[in-house]
This record gives C-alpha cells, structure tokens and sequence, in this order.
C-alpha cells in the first residue's frame, strides 16, 4: 500500500489547521512533522506545541514526527505526549540507537530510523526488524525544496530486498526530499511505500489534486 505523506514544513503557518485539513481530507494517508533543533541539521522548525495544537485541531490524521535532533531519546516523550503516532529519529543522532528504539516503542508510538545520504545502507541493517519503518533521506536534511538524489533509490532498493529477505513484509520505507509527480515513481519503483511531499503537496495550486496527481503518477496514470 502506499502512503503519501505531505510535510507541514511547506505548508502555510498562518493557515496551518486549514491547510492540513484540506490535506488529510483529500488522500493524505500521514502528515509529517519535520523536527529541527538548529544542531544536529542548520535549521530550526517546530517543536511539541504545534504538534499539540494540530492534533486537538484534527484529532483522526496519523503524525509522522521526523525528529531530526541530536538527543532523541532525551525529546521523543514530549513528541509522543503531544499526539505523535510514529516517531523516526535519525542513526547519525547522538546517544544509543536501541535505547532510543525501545523508549520510543515504551511511549505506545510506532517507531522509525532515518538515514542521511552519506550513510551506508548496510550501517540500518541491523535495526530492519525492530522498527516499523526507515527513512531514507533523498536530500540533506535542513532545508526543504532541494532536488532529488535519484542515488539513493540503490538505498531504497536494497531496504526493500533486505525486508523482503528476511520476512519483513510490514516494513515501511519513507523517501523524504525532492519528492514530487515524477520523482515519487522513481521512489516506488525502487520500493518505497511512504513518499513525503512538502512543496508538491502545499506549494502551489489545490493541494487536493497535487496529492491526486503524485498518487496516479504512481500508480502509472500519468
């Protein structure tokens, strides 16, 4: 099955509710919540509280919290009391990574580990079958807009090969950056079932019809 799941990083802040609303009426399966502490990426987005408010404001949509952060085992329990249903963190953040595993899992939220471009496939390997999904990052994370590293669909590949090896059939596999109509096909081809779109979702024109538009385009409908 596949997931589409639009980042709120693109959406616009002063009409966040609206726009998120729109989107998880018309074929958004998650929204992604995109979590920088300005340290470990050069960015800062938002924190716990607007997760709060976005999940008393639409109560029923999935939060796909990205937390791209140097400590999250030490933050992932505000995130998960803030409303988040799967919480990824990344293998390059400091502290444990099967600590942070298990306090996230403790939190009753689905679990997910993201992968930077630089980093090997085989450095996630170990970690397939203890989390519910792995995020493969198909831009430098910080900064939204950049353009597709079509690479990183060998990740992707391998991910989905390694699950499929080892009975993994519930994996998911999320690409985030660059994500877009033409793009997402490469990413699904490769086996990626979780396609994050910020600027393609919420850039331009109806976002209905842009989430419309990604879905057939991989579902080979043009």
């Amino acid at each position: 099955m596949l997931y589409i799941s639009p980042s709120i990083l693109s959406a616009d802040f002063a009409n966040l509710q609206r726009d998120c609303t729109e989107a998880v009426g018309n074929g958004a399966d998650f929204l992604h919540i995109d979590v920088m502490d300005g340290h470990f990426v050069p960015n800062i987005t938002v924190g716990a509280p607007v997760l709060k408010c976005l999940k008393k404001a639409i109560p029923d949509a999935f939060y796909d919290v990205h937390l791209m952060i140097s400590d999250p085992n030490r933050y992932a329990p505000q995130f998960a009391e803030a409303g988040a249903d799967l919480i990824c963190f990344h293998l390059e953040s400091d502290g444990d990574v099967q600590q942070t595993i298990d306090t996230i899992r403790s939190l009753g939220c689905k679990v997910g580990i993201a992968v930077k471009p630089a980093t090997p496939v085989d450095a996630v390997l170990p970690f397939i079958d203890k989390v519910d999904l792995v995020l493969v990052m198909t831009v430098e994370p910080g900064f939204g807009g950049q353009d597709f590293m079509t690479e990183q669909c060998e990740k992707v590949f391998a991910l989905r090969q390694a699950a499929i090896d080892r009975g993994l059939d519930g994996l998911m596999i999320e690409v985030d950056g660059g994500i877009d109509k033409y793009t997402s096909q490469i990413a699904v081809t490769a086996g990626a079932n979780v396609l994050v779109a910020g600027s393609a979702v919420f850039g331009r024109g109806s976002i209905a019809q842009n989430i419309a538009a990604i879905r057939r385009a991989c579902q080979g409908e043009g």
